[in-house]
C-alpha cells in the first residue's frame, strides 16, 4: 500500500531525478570563449591553444569568438549579459577586468561582480620590442633618445588599458619616459604596424612575439619581469637596465558570467587544468615563455582584487582616462 507520504517521497524524487541528470550531462553542446581582443595576438593564441585542448576534454567545442571593440568591454559586456549556465566563457585578463573599471569613465560592469572566476590559467613576461630596422640596438638607447626627445617615440599597444598598455604607462611612471600612444583592437594589428615601422617600439606579450623575435623581424631590447625569462635568457630586465623599481606581467584565465552552476564551474575548471597539466599544452606555453598555472577559483579571485588595487594606483598616479 502507498501511503500519501511514501507518494509524495516517491514524487519528489522522481522531480529531483532530472535535474541531477542535466548537471551531470554537462556540458551537453558546444561552448562559446569571447576573446576580448582581435585574432593575431598573444591572448588570441593562448585562447585558441586552450579551447581546442579544454574543449578535447569537455568532448565539446569552445568556438572562439573574438572582439576587440571598445578595449574589449564590448566583449565583457556582452558575456556578463550572458545566460549563466556555463556556456559563455571570457577570456580573461588584466585589461577588462582589473584596468578599465578604473579607466573608462563610462563603463557601466563591474567585472569583479559580475564574473564568477574558473581559473587563472598562465602568467607571461612582456617583452619590450623595435623592428629589426630600428636604430635602437638596445635598451638604453631607446631610452636615452626617449628621455632626451620628449614625445618623439610613438608606441602602439593591443588597446586602451591592455597589458601592453599598463606597462608602458607604467614605465613612464619609473622612468620619466613621455612617448605617444597609438591604441589598436588586439596585439596583432600593434604588431602589424610596428613591423611596418609606424609605431618606434612596442611593451607586449612574449607569445605574441616569440616567433618575430627568433625570426629576426625584431628585436627584444628589454622584458618586465624582476628576473630574466628562460625563453631569452640573454635579454636583460628593465631592473637590470636602471630602474629596480619597475617590474610587469600580463596573466590570462576563464571567468563565467555570476550565478553560473557551481557543478558547471567545476566541470569546466577540471577540464581547463587537465588540459593546461597536459604535455602539449605545457610544451607549448613554457616554448613561448608562459608559466602554466590551473588555479583555484578564490585564488583566482584573491589575486585579481590585488592587480585591481594596484592598477588603480598607477592609473591615479598617471591621471589618464578614457570617455
Amino acid at each position: 500500500m502507498i501511503t500519501r507520504r511514501r507518494f509524495s517521497a516517491a514524487l519528489g524524487a522522481a522531480m529531483v531525478w532530472p535535474s541531477v541528470s542535466r548537471a551531470q550531462a554537462f556540458p551537453a553542446h558546444s561552448l562559446r570563449l569571447l576573446v576580448p581582443y582581435a585574432a593575431g595576438g598573444g591572448t588570441d593564441a593562448i585562447a585558441r591553444l586552450i579551447a581546442d585542448a579544454t574543449g578535447e576534454k569537455l568532448g565539446q567545442t569552445l568556438v572562439v569568438e573574438n572582439n576587440g571593440a571598445g578595449a574589449g568591454n564590448i566583449a565583457t559586456t556582452v558575456a556578463a549579459s550572458a545566460q549563466p549556465d556555463g556556456y559563455t566563457v571570457l577570456m580573461a585578463n588584466q585589461g577588462p577586468m582589473v584596468v578599465n573599471p578604473h579607466l573608462f569613465k563610462t563603463l557601466k560592469v563591474d567585472p569583479l561582480t559580475a564574473f564568477d572566476p574558473v581559473t587563472l590559467i598562465t602568467s607571461a613576461p612582456l617583452v619590450v620590442v623595435v623592428p629589426k630596422e630600428s636604430r635602437f640596438a638596445d635598451f638604453r638607447q631607446l631610452m636615452a633618445f626617449g628621455l632626451a626627445n620628449t614625445g618623439k617615440l610613438t608606441y602602439g599597444s593591443a588597446g586602451n588599458g591592455s597589458a601592453s598598455h599598463m606597462a608602458t604607462i607604467l614605465l613612464e611612471n619609473v622612468t620619466g619616459l613621455k612617448s605617444v600612444h597609438v591604441p589598436y583592437r588586439g596585439a596583432g594589428p600593434a604588431i602589424a604596424d610596428l613591423l611596418g615601422g609606424r609605431t618606434d617600439y612596442m611593451v607586449t606579450t612574449l607569445p605574441s612575439v616569440s616567433g618575430l623575435v627568433e625570426s629576426g623581424q625584431m628585436r627584444s631590447l628589454a622584458v618586465t619581469t624582476k628576473t630574466r625569462t628562460k625563453k631569452l635568457p640573454d635579454v636583460s630586465t628593465v631592473a637590470e637596465n636602471g630602474w629596480p623599481g619597475y617590474e610587469a606581467g600580463a596573466w590570462y584565465g576563464f571567468v563565467v558570467p555570476k550565478g553560473t552552476p557551481a557543478h558547471a564551474i567545476e566541470t569546466l575548471r577540471n577540464a581547463t587544468v587537465a588540459a593546461i597539466n597536459s604535455p602539449k599544452v605545457r610544451d607549448r606555453l613554457q616554448n613561448e615563455g608562459a608559466e602554466p598555472i590551473g588555479s583555484t577559483p578564490r585564488d583566482f579571485a584573491d589575486m585579481m582584487q590585488t592587480e585591481s588595487k594596484r592598477w588603480a594606483e598607477v592609473i591615479k598616479a598617471s591621471a589618464i582616462s578614457v570617455e
